[in-house]
């Protein structure tokens, strides 16, 4: 199990996570003209909506946000503050890139945490973890009407499973859980920076034939 210096580290980065998350989402919203209460709406569900989908398909009660109600309050707070703060947005971009990186591995650790605390096979551990790090950004996409960055050519969901897929064979090789966490993460985070940076994405499938 993790230990408590990593227990709390990793909550800090998943409070850090979710206010980077409501904030990309705010600007989002903008840009959609939607008014405050659907800006702070679009940033509670693209920063919990993720965890949320989690629970909800495995079982897991209370969620997140209900067992931890102030975690709602943080995201309002930080798409409510977009909106004060919005001139200053477009200055802070690759701060948000970096931080949307860190919390889609963080996510996705914390995921396949929930599932291991309650038993369930390693497939279902590492689908739990896609899901967690994932279905937020998918239902700000949809929400905004914008094709999910999932289901594009670059890679989020990649980053997701390589992540998952370390951190779970890492403990079924039965190495450190705080050694193999930390592992993870940086592997996960350093592939999502690079893509980035060098424009990286998985290949397309593009059909254009008419049937007809």
């Amino acid at each position: 199990m993790l230990s408590a210096h990593s227990a709390a580290l990793l909550h800090v980065l998943f409070v850090v996570a979710i206010v980077a998350e409501a904030m990309t989402a705010a600007v989002s919203a903008g840009r959609r003209s939607m008014d405050w209460v659907g800006v702070c709406l679009l940033g509670c569900v693209t920063a919990l909506g993720g965890g949320s989908a989690r629970d909800i398909l495995l079982g897991h009660y209370p969620l997140t946000w209900v067992q931890n109600p102030y975690y709602l309050l943080i995201t309002v707070a930080a798409a409510f503050t977009t909106i004060l703060t919005a001139r200053l947005m477009h200055h802070l971009r690759r701060l948000f890139l970096f931080l949307d990186a860190v919390g889609l591995v963080v996510f996705t650790v914390i995921g396949c945490n929930v599932a291991m605390e309650m038993g369930l096979p390693l497939v279902v551990v590492a689908a739990s973890g896609l899901i967690t790090g994932c279905v937020g950004g998918v239902l700000r996409d949809i929400l905004c009407n914008d094709i999910p960055l999932l289901f594009q050519s670059e890679l989020y969901a990649t980053v997701s499973m390589v992540t998952a897929a370390i951190y779970v064979g890492g403990l079924r090789a039965e190495m450190g859980h705080d050694l193999i966490m930390g592992i993870a993460m940086v592997a996960g985070l350093t592939l999502r920076l690079l893509a980035l940076r060098f424009s990286w994405g998985m290949p397309k499938f593009v059909y254009t034939r008419d049937e007809h």
